[in-house]
């Protein structure tokens, strides 16, 4: 796979788009404002759009999924606990296939109830579950501390050390990690009680 990393927006997000590099079928994840950038590397590298897939129903994850459907025809992917439009969905354990490539979907609940991670040829993408250095907030709607100790310490701590985590905010010391670093650096992954969590998130 070859990933594009695509700064968006005000609030520090990131769009992906990533590839198949046998074939140049490709996914988009989170797109969201600087659509026109996102549209020059589908040019620019002759990108085939299978799917449009969103991570979470937040509009800071999903404002540009009209306007890319318009322009690639691809359809879009969400968890089937989204409250949002979408032509297709997924559910824990599922695979998006594009390419030779695929993804395996990973129902990470917390920071909202449709949070999804995507997972494969050495990848994570994380949306708002885990970020560098931190984790997605719990105070909006959907959002559950305790839902998110689980998605981390049932889930994310059992994924391999050497996957490289791209995260759905800037909002770290750098911009990509791994789920070994974070597991060791991020506070938020510190093994600790299901209490202390949620005392700590509250």
């Amino acid at each position: 796979m070859i990933v594009h990393q695509i700064p968006v927006g005000p609030m520090q997000n990131f769009s992906y788009i990533v590839v198949d590099k046998d074939t140049n079928q490709s996914i988009i994840i989170d797109p969201s404002w600087n659509l026109m950038e996102l549209e020059l590397i589908i040019k620019n590298n002759n990108l085939k759009i299978k799917y449009i897939v969103n991570t979470h129903y937040h509009d800071d994850h999903t404002r540009g999924n009209q306007e890319m459907v318009e322009s690639t025809k691809a359809p879009i992917i969400q968890h089937e606990f989204s409250t949002l439009k979408n032509d297709i969905t997924v559910k824990d354990g599922d695979f998006i296939e594009f390419g030779n490539s695929k993804l395996k979907v990973i129902h990470t609940p917390g920071h909202s109830n449709d949070s999804i991670c995507l997972v494969g040829d050495g990848n994570i993408f994380s949306g708002d579950t885990l970020f560098v250095g931190n984790c997605g907030r719990i105070d909006l709607p959907g959002g559950s501390a305790s839902k998110l100790y689980h998605s981390i310490f049932d889930v994310l701590y059992t994924l391999d050390d050497d996957l490289v985590l791209y995260s759905g905010h800037n909002y770290g010391q750098t911009v990509v990690s791994t789920l070994g670093k974070e597991k060791i650096t991020n506070m938020i992954m510190q093994k600790r009680t299901e209490q202390q969590f949620l005392d700590m998130m509250n």
